[in-house]
């Protein structure tokens, strides 16, 4: 029996514990963490075990958090546009001359040389709605030029983070002619990437340094950055992927290859670890409105334009986007938001995103409720996997 002004209904917290576990102990995944907060209340679940055969799981256990880095990134932008140093609607040109004169494809089959001038400059909107212009083609295997010259020059979407300095990433990208005019489609990903550089240089700081500084020192998000130094190391789970070939999970990334070390580039688009508290405390802060615990990061006007879908149905139902936003879900700026219920979970006005790495987290403002859910299985494509459904189903059944 649910007590009265209680967030969850405390008989039904166990199925969301019962539907994770059983993806540990089939071993769908080795571990996870899962945390769901609503009128003050938190549950968590910490599951598993930092790697097969590894130290047990533990609440404060280090993921790669992989896409749920665009929201933060959007945050960071949206900071600078506060204070007037950037505006959502100029060109970037002035902070980013590699993307000025832009050529745009004919057709996305084109060959390389065959544009027409871009209609207009990049904007800083462009980036956080992913119309850069640039970004994740979905036609596999690759077949178009542009699809095997971002692949050629270090800067197409995939599991792995450019290992390009910003400079180089933006020589790179600059020497490229864009898939679509600015504005025009949604293509994934690259976008995030070029605001995080964008937000370096206008700031004059490197993005980790600037998101550190202004938000998760503030926010008492301790654990969450672009690498895990060697005191935390012992607390950075390992990432598997599936093997098509035997079914099998193997090891795509262990503790001691990438993250322990400073990156060359700090990606906004996918390259932040963290924490289920941590990220939760950054969701918590959006749902407030842009403050928590009397910190204010951001004005109640930002967050309400972060979290408004800023696409038109046709760019909803474009090729390269209606994989990733399924019909039911708008994209604001660097998140998607919720259009349509369809689901337990797809509350209209919910917004967030998922992780390539095995993450997923997501506020509510009609509920009150933010969630993460922390794993270290890749995901196999951009629909959900089942740890992602089971969470969310569990999550929503529990409210009050």
């Amino acid at each position: 029996m649910a007590v009265a002004g209680a967030a969850f209904h405390p008989e039904r917290l166990p199925h969301l514990r019962d539907m994770l576990a059983r993806h540990v102990e089939s071993g769908f995944v080795p571990g996870l963490v899962a945390a769901i907060w609503r009128k003050g209340e938190l549950h968590l679940e910490t599951l598993g075990h930092q790697a097969f055969g590894g130290a047990p799981m533990r609440r404060d256990s280090i993921f790669r958090g992989a896409s749920i880095t665009k929201p933060v990134t959007a945050a960071a932008a949206m900071i600078l546009v506060e204070e007037g140093r950037l505006r959502l609607d100029d060109p970037v040109d002035p902070f980013l001359p590699e993307l000025s004169g832009r050529k745009v494809l004919r057709s996305i089959a084109s060959g390389l040389d065959d544009t027409v001038p871009a209609n207009r400059p990049i904007t800083l909107r462009d980036l956080l709605t992913q119309r850069l212009g640039l970004g994740a083609i979905m036609v596999w295997p690759p077949q178009h030029p542009i699809q095997h010259a971002m692949a050629e020059a270090g800067v197409a979407p995939g599991f792995e983070l450019p290992a390009l300095d910003n400079d180089a990433y933006m020589a790179a990208l600059g020497a490229l002619p864009l898939a679509a005019q600015p504005g025009e489609e949604w293509l994934y990903n690259n976008g995030l990437d070029v605001a995080g550089i964008l937000i370096a240089r206008a700031s004059g700081q490197s993005l980790g340094d600037f998101m550190r500084e202004r938000m998760f020192a503030p926010l008492g998000m301790k654990d969450t950055g672009f690498f895990v130094p060697a005191a935390k190391r012992d607390r950075l789970v390992t990432l598997y992927r599936n093997d098509h070939a035997t079914g099998r999970l193997i090891v795509h990334d262990d503790p001691g290859s990438r993250f322990p070390r400073p990156p060359v580039f700090e990606s906004g688009a996918g390259g932040l670890v963290t924490t289920a508290d941590d990220y939760l405390a950054f969701q918590r802060m959006l749902l407030a409105g842009g403050s928590l615990d009397g910190k204010r990061i951001l004005s109640r006007a930002s967050v309400a334009l972060m979290t408004t879908d800023q696409l038109s149905p046709a760019q909803k139902a474009g090729p390269h986007a209606a994989m990733f936003l399924n019909g039911n879900s708008g994209w604001g700026l660097g998140m998607a938001v919720a259009l349509a219920r369809d689901n337990l979970w797809m509350n209209p006005g919910r917004f967030g995103w998922d992780g390539g790495y095995g993450t997923s987290a997501y506020a509510d403002p009609t509920e009150g409720l933010a969630g993460i859910l922390l794993t270290q299985r890749m995901m196999d494509s951009p629909a959900p996997p089942p740890t992602y459904t089971d969470f969310w189903t569990g999550a929503y059944q529990a409210i009050v």
